[in-house]
């Protein structure tokens, strides 16, 4: 199935799993964990989390979605950004991975996913979206799953300085294109930034 990336608030999406941006304990944070677990029902989802914490980072657990729309929350701890030399991306990669296989595992057939460790954790957000896209292509080869990549807010759409991402669609309008060969193979930033350009389609009208 394709990647689909969309301009939404994950919380309210009827998906089979949503994942959660984590921390390693598994307790509530802000940004997105803080949403998604307002949205769940921080009571119900806290005291789920704390039977599985605390997890390595790069791993994944699963819990009901209690409150929301979807079934299952997957929370994922993805690394903490340094300068890039410290194994974040394969840190990374292992978040998405793992938690593409938790989905599967779990019989889900549909997943959405944050730009996870790209708010306050500081991973780059041309580079976590690069990351993010690689990964998931490479599980799609083998996998029949529906994943959702869901952005919020202007800054996650401009990816890098300069005109390299249209402007943001409207929140709830979304784009699906064919994977481009820049999500699965390392290509200079200019090509990448062309393939952005090519891929993007403009949402259908009603």
């Amino acid at each position: 199935m394709p990647l689909t990336i969309t301009h939404a608030d994950i919380t309210t999406l009827r998906v089979d799993a949503i994942v959660n941006a984590a921390n390693v304990g598994l307790a509530m944070g802000g940004g997105v964990c803080g949403a998604i677990f307002t949205a769940a029902g921080p009571r119900q989802l806290q005291a789920a989390c704390d039977r599985l914490a605390p997890i390595n980072t790069g791993d994944a657990v699963i819990t009901p979605g209690f409150g929301l729309p979807a079934k299952f929350v997957i929370h994922a701890a993805g690394p903490i950004y340094r300068d890039g030399k410290h194994g974040e991306e394969g840190l990374l990669r292992a978040a998405y991975t793992n938690s593409l296989k938790c989905a599967v595992e779990n019989n889900c057939k549909s997943i959405a996913f944050p730009l996870i460790s790209s708010g306050i954790y500081g991973y780059p957000k041309d580079e976590a979206l690069s990351v993010a896209t690689s990964a998931i292509s490479g599980f799609l080869t083998g996998n029949d799953i529906d994943v959702s990549l869901v952005l919020f807010g202007n800054a996650s759409f401009a990816i890098s300085s300069g005109p390299a991402w249209p402007a943001p669609p409207r929140p709830g309008a979304w784009i699906r294109a064919p994977l481009p060969m820049w999500a699965s193979q390392g290509c200079p930033r200019a090509s990448a930034r062309t393939a952005r350009r090519r891929h993007w389609r403009k949402p259908r009208t009603a």
